[in-house]
């Protein structure tokens, strides 16, 4: 695991998966605290064994709703900070866990292979972070401390950039546009993996040259 967490490519990986995941659960999650249903209309009416009728349930209980909007905004939040990825993994982990039996136990079509992948994108944060958080299973933790591309404070401020728009638009919309949403975030991503990598190439020569200048005395 440690010379594959030293490659760009399984660290940019990570990097943008929890934007990603963090990023789906802050946009699904202010609808709940804003105690508004997924849809315009009440699944009051549908057969009692239906999704939107479960959905109806939830939605009628008023602060257990709440409640779910409030674990999915600060999971999101703190998967998406990169510095506290590890907590944001932990805790986001038992909920995609239930949202995934939930596609199961009722008729989705295809959701249940989209929150599927989202379980086991969710797995492999916590094995990306297994040496540190295995102390919680009372295992002896190994804290990593090389300097690489993943620990670039650069990627807490896109983290941070991608979950105030996030945020302010699904506060301020309650008819959202997902793909204006989807093509901003787009955007933002695409600009911060060509800072980060930028930087990332700076740092590295700035190391060879400290390298040749200590080696040349």
């Amino acid at each position: 695991m440690d010379k594959i967490k030293r490659k760009i490519l399984p660290q940019i990986f990570i990097i943008y998966t929890r934007y990603l995941i963090g990023g789906a659960f802050v946009f699904a999650s202010l609808i709940k605290i804003k105690g508004n249903r997924f849809t315009s209309e009440s699944g009051e009416l549908n057969p009692i064994n239906s999704a939107w009728h479960f959905f109806e349930t939830m939605y009628q209980s008023g602060l257990y709703w709440q409640f779910i909007g409030v674990s999915q905004l600060i999971a999101g939040l703190l998967l998406m900070t990169q510095k506290f990825s590890k907590l944001g993994a932990l805790i986001n982990f038992p909920i995609i866990l239930n949202i995934f039996i939930i596609t199961l136990s009722y008729y989705f079509a295809y959701t249940p292979v989209v929150t599927g992948l989202m379980l086991l994108a969710n797995l492999l944060l916590i094995v990306w972070e297994w040496n540190e958080i295995k102390i919680i299973f009372n295992l002896t933790p190994y804290i990593d401390n090389d300097v690489r591309l993943e620990k670039d404070y650069f990627w807490q401020i896109i983290g941070l950039i991608l979950f105030i728009f996030t945020f302010t638009y699904r506060l301020l919309a309650d008819k959202y546009n997902l793909g204006f949403w989807f093509v901003s975030c787009l955007f933002i991503g695409l600009s911060g993996l060509i800072i980060g990598l930028y930087r990332d190439r700076k740092r590295k020569n700035n190391l060879q040259h400290q390298v040749r200048g200590h080696g040349s005395r």
